[in-house]
């Protein structure tokens, strides 16, 4: 990771366009068709599912599809809204409206793209797989619970939005469930989970949308008493005009209002692409450039909300979609964009005919994919700090909400790393002999003399605060009553030290000194050196008393300790 230097922004369309080939755009061709074919229905269903309308779901299915396909960092990469933002962008609208999603949108996408241009690309992929698992299945069982109304066609229009109130008042409300509308859900449900047992290159949803409408326009036309709700019916007819690009209003309040859930929307979107092209690369042997792919997000995030948008991510579906059809360049990507553009221009009022419990079926078996029930299972057997993450994060995203999740899933992938970097870093007490090659892979043996009177402390990994204050507490457990004359500290497995390392070694050394006690640093690297320098530590200690190896730094600790029993 750096913090510096120049922006690592390498869109993969530039580099494919190289060497492309009519073959190449012939398998770009069909894969993106199908992708399109697959990403219209999630498309639709996402939007209303977030509470918006079908013509945002689809207007950001193109415009933030072709934006991550034209500057992202994957080669396969499909981007569209997913079923990972329902639950916060639904929130955000509750309570800010669709200006408030907007202006939140727009900063997570800058948010993204700082990410990009500061390389921490590859810092997200960082976060421990429990949370990630843990937030996943929390959103997909959210998402379940939003589509319990129509999928029984209860007809409720004021439905609570947090997660055990909404139970609530499906429970005493069961008795309004619409049979005709639990019947095409039914139905639709058993469409899409057969569908791939027939084939798996149809698309089990649009197939369930295209036989379900038909089935229940007809039956409506035939039996006067069967009506459905239907996607006109809740909206009116769609408009088959891309929606004009509009500003909206920033200023401080908002944004300290909305900031909270930028980052969310950040966080997530990131983590959701970067695996999904984790996912990419495994499969076609390619690599991604993390920090490209997350300016590519952020640009997109950027954009959309001009259009009216909702926040746009890398698809894993979608991308596997791509993948096992031949796809391989970004192009495949644009094609779907396009496409997808073609049918909203020209069969957008078809759409008005799709029933709401068919996207509600469709909403529900994308939940069930996501939970990874199978996954969780598995994770059940690993260690009880790994389990109890996982559980935090899935409470917390299901009972609070998906913000609140995600800074504390960061927060306890922060605990979780420095508690393991702490069991890992070891503290080591010497006396009378150490042997120089002890923890290498030497096999020349040396051992050497230490003096009475001189103890040597070895720190084996990064000294920062919590090694610092663990070094502290054994430094004063080994001491006992009596004290040593000098004491060496080996630092040649330091990697780095931070600010509150750096002032417990200072109040060690001076501690040291006030009590009669030499300090001499040993086995110091270039780069500690320069920290120990810049904080003083240097002229505290002495730079006699600061040894490149130990042999030395011991041959220096014994001279001292000899001159102190002389006097």
């Amino acid at each position: 990771m750096k913090f510096s230097g120049t922006i690592d922004f390498r869109p993969k369309l530039v580099s494919a366009m190289r060497n492309y080939s009519s073959e190449k755009f012939k398998a770009d061709l069909i894969a993106g068709i199908v992708v399109a074919i697959v990403a219209l229905p999630l498309a639709i269903a996402f939007g209303i599912a977030s509470g918006v309308s079908p013509t945002i779901g689809l207007t950001t299915a193109i415009i933030g599809g072709f934006i991550v396909s034209a500057l992202g960092g994957n080669s396969v990469q499909i981007g569209g809204p997913t079923g990972a933002f329902i639950v916060i962008v639904y929130t955000i609208i509750q309570q800010f409206g669709l200006p408030g999603l907007g202006v939140a949108t727009f900063m997570a996408g800058l948010i993204l793209v700082f990410m990009g241009v500061f390389h921490l690309g590859t810092v997200i992929k960082f976060i421990p797989y429990p949370i990630v698992v843990g937030f996943t299945a929390g959103i997909a069982l959210t998402i379940f619970s939003t589509q319990i109304n129509d999928f029984f066609g209860m007809g409720l229009s004021d439905v609570p939005g947090q997660f055990i109130p909404k139970w609530g008042v499906y429970f005493s409300n069961f008795d309004q469930t619409s049979w005709s509308t639990l019947s095409v859900a039914v139905v639709s449900l058993l469409i899409i989970i057969l569908t791939p047992k027939v084939s798996k290159r149809i698309p089990g949803a649009l197939t369930a949308i295209v036989l379900v409408s038909l089935g229940a326009w007809a039956l409506s036309m035939a039996i006067p008493g069967f009506r459905v709700e239907t996607i006109g019916d809740r909206f009116g007819d769609m408009p088959t005009d891309l929606p004009e690009p509009h500003g909206f209003a920033l200023n401080m309040a908002t944004i300290n209002a909305l900031l909270p859930s930028a980052f969310t929307i950040a966080v997530l979107g990131a983590i959701e692409s970067l695996l999904s092209a984790t996912v990419a690369d495994g499969i076609t042997g390619s690599r991604t450039n993390s920090n490209t792919e997350l300016i590519g997000q952020g640009a997109a995030n950027i954009v959309v909300p001009f259009f009216g948008g909702i926040p746009v991510t890398g698809a894993i579906a979608r991308t596997m979609t791509n993948i096992s059809n031949g796809g391989r360049t970004p192009v495949a990507g644009v094609i779907h964009a396009l496409v997808l553009l073609l049918i909203f221009l020209f069969a957008m009022p078809l759409i008005n005919y799709v029933p709401m419990a068919t996207l509600a079926a469709v909403l529900m078996v994308v939940a069930y994919n996501m939970s990874g029930w199978r996954t969780i299972r598995a994770l059940l057997h690993t260690p009880k700090s790994d389990i109890t993450v996982l559980m935090v994060t899935f409470v917390l995203t299901v009972v609070f909400d998906l913000t609140i999740a995600i800074e504390m899933g960061l927060l306890l992938a922060v605990v979780l790393f420095l508690r393991r970097v702490m069991e890992n870093t070891q503290i080591k007490v010497y006396s009378e002999h150490l042997d120089v090659a002890e923890g290498t892979d030497s096999a020349t043996h040396e051992v050497l003399d230490v003096a009475p009177g001189v103890s040597v402390y070895e720190i084996d990994g990064p000294f920062f605060f919590g090694v610092a204050t663990k070094f502290d507490e054994i430094m004063r457990t080994t001491t006992g009553n009596i004290k040593p004359k000098v004491r060496i500290i080996r630092m040649r497995k330091v990697s780095f030290v931070d600010a509150t390392g750096l002032h417990n070694l200072e109040i060690l050394i001076k501690s040291s000194q006030s009590e009669g006690i030499a300090v001499v640093l040993s086995g110091v690297n270039d780069t500690v050196r320069a920290s120990l320098e810049s904080a003083g530590i240097g002229n505290l200690v002495g730079e006699d008393n600061i040894c490149d190896h130990i042999s030395g730094a011991i041959r220096k600790a014994n001279e001292i300790a000899l001159n102190i029993q002389m006097l």
